[in-house]
């Protein structure tokens, strides 16, 4: 059984850094991983991404403040989110899938970000 735990939301101000953490279990690194988010009465979206080569990709509102790596080894996708701003307060969830097809993958449960101005 696949399963991600997300960590690491809290409360911060402006311009400051968060990182979060997806712990996996059930499974090997070899699936697309993603970063997600989603504000109340809006669509979740797709904020970056990392393939099983290791290629990443970010939406342009987060390109430049949020990276996105993997430790293989520990099976553990992470988030470093710096620079935040207001907009960025969000739940966030991780995500696995093959060929980055998330709405069929597997999807944690989410952790709350705030960014007070």
């Amino acid at each position: 059984q696949v399963q991600l735990v997300e960590s690491g939301g809290g409360s911060v101000q402006a311009g400051g850094s968060l990182r979060l953490s997806c712990a996996a279990s059930g499974y090997k690194f070899r699936y697309c991983t993603g970063w997600f988010r989603q504000t109340p009465g809006k669509e979740r979206e797709e904020i970056a991404r990392i393939t099983s080569f290791g290629n990443s990709y970010y939406e342009d509102s987060v390109k430049g403040r949020f990276t996105i790596s993997k430790d293989s080894a520990n099976n553990t996708l992470y988030l470093q989110m710096n620079s935040l701003k207001p907009e960025d307060s969000a739940m966030y969830y991780c995500a696995a899938a093959t060929l980055c097809k998330f709405r069929s993958g597997y999807w944690g449960q989410g952790t709350q970000v705030t960014v007070s101005s």
